[in-house]
């Protein structure tokens, strides 16, 4: 049965669209996909029970994660960093602080952590006048710690110690991944969002090109691990959504059933910002490109939450199958790429001495965690399924193979694997997988 915030996010939605918040009215068809992504999500721990309501579903701040959520995001921030590495060697890793006394912003709106204790003895104190009582808070806000919104304004900060590492030489960039919060719009609760961000320092003749450069290859790494590419769009951002003194933008965005939302967006800044946060001392923030200017800032701002949830979406597919008793019924797969699925193989034992071949399974599960290949070690169920159910439930659960281990194991070193995608069986001895799953998703990731 679908959980009680489920269908409550499903009357909301539906809702939404009678409205026509998206402009068009939202299909049958759309609020199933909805539904049904909502439950396989839950009901296969990618994301916790009660928490898949539709602020954090459609909004893309960061829910409960289930252990196969957190994985997934894992693996798509690992694949973030390799994407920025492989690049250029000219992006290097910093990490900062998520909430200090001393973020600054620029006349960006501020969030701040209060102690509630704090404010309560300012609006005890009785003998206070009005105008006494606001100068208090006032500094209780200034005194008060601030959650970093962005990672823009701590590259900023760290472009003048990183200039000595590059001999103050253009381009580079500054990467950085991380819990950032949001304003609550309304709700009274900031939330929280797992950011990514490069920051690119540039030469003024070269930032439009730079910005269209990184646009590219962005919206390339997105599609790469999509079932349905052509679901990943970029367009640039109009002229009265700019953000700043930023002179151009460019949006990359996922088509989910309600409508189009961002993913990553790039700003031509400038240098503006980077003046402003170094008390526009132009001498230390030159560099060497001939004619010793001031670096313009393109900036990349992604979110992963939403990412995770976009790449769920887009790889959940509902096939039409015969059973037994020639009966359509429906098979869900999450078909997610290779190297973002959290689980790559399951392992599981048929008929045969249980004791002898969960040994067996015990020791391949060891060889492929020490591979770095993440294993679910199905043998370890002791509830009674049928190999129908197990595969139902591996592929809802996205894991690419399923490894059963047999009494001919024992006999031969051979067993059986099946393939999620094609769902293919074939015979392969023992020594050889291994081998095989690395190879198969090496070859996934250098496509």
């Amino acid at each position: 049965m679908l959980t009680y915030r489920v269908r409550n996010l499903l009357k909301r939605v539906a809702l939404q669209h009678t409205r026509g918040r998206c402009g068009i009215s939202v299909s049958t068809i759309h609020l199933d996909q909805v539904r049904t992504l909502l439950q396989l999500c839950v009901d296969r721990h990618y994301i916790s029970p009660g928490q898949a309501d539709r602020e954090s579903f459609q909004h893309g701040t960061a829910c409960c994660y289930g252990p196969l959520g957190m994985e997934l995001r894992r693996n798509l921030l690992d694949q973030w960093w390799d994407s920025m590495s492989r690049s250029t060697a000219q992006v290097f890793g910093i990490s900062t602080v998520c909430s200090s006394q001393h973020i600054g912003t620029h006349g960006q709106e501020q969030l701040k952590i209060i102690e509630v204790e704090s404010l309560n003895q300012i609006l005890n104190q009785q003998e206070l006048s009005k105008d006494q009582i606001l100068q208090e808070m006032h500094m209780l806000l200034q005194r008060s710690t601030s959650l970093r919104t962005n990672f823009l304004q701590a590259a900023l900060e760290q472009y003048v110690p990183s200039l000595e590492l590059v001999n103050r030489k253009l381009p580079f960039g500054l990467a950085e991944s991380g819990v950032c919060f949001q304003s609550s719009d309304g709700s009274g609760c900031p939330a929280e969002v797992t950011q990514t961000s490069l920051v690119w320092f540039c030469s003024p003749k070269t930032s439009s090109q730079w910005l269209d450069h990184w646009a590219r290859q962005r919206l390339k790494w997105w599609k790469k691990f999509a079932s349905s590419p052509s679901d990943f769009s970029s367009s640039d951002v109009p002229e009265e959504e700019l953000d700043g003194t930023a002179s151009r933008a460019v949006r990359i965005v996922y088509s989910f059933p309600w409508g189009q939302e961002p993913l990553e967006t790039l700003w031509n800044r400038g240098d503006s910002e980077l003046l402003q946060t170094h008390k526009g001392v132009r001498s230390k923030l030159q560099c060497r490109d001939g004619r010793k200017s001031v670096p313009h800032v393109v900036s990349v701002t992604g979110n992963m939450d939403r990412g995770v949830m976009a790449y769920l979406h887009n790889s959940l597919q509902q096939l039409k199958r015969e059973d037994g008793e020639q009966k359509l019924q429906q098979r869900k797969v999450l078909k997610l790429h290779p190297v973002l699925a959290p689980v790559k193989v399951a392992l599981d034992i048929g008929r045969g001495t249980t004791v002898e071949l969960r040994q067996v399974c015990e020791g391949l599960l060891q060889e492929l965690q020490d591979a770095n290949i993440s294993a679910w070690p199905g043998y370890l169920d002791t509830v009674p399924t049928s190999m129908e159910q197990l595969n139902t439930k591996y592929d809802e659960m996205g894991v690419l193979f399923t490894v059963v281990i047999s009494e001919n194991t024992l006999e031969s070193g051979l067993l059986q694997v099946r393939s999620r995608d094609t769902t293919i069986k074939e015979t392969m001895h023992i020594s050889e997988i291994k081998h095989f799953l690395s190879r198969y998703i090496s070859a996934a990731d250098n496509m």
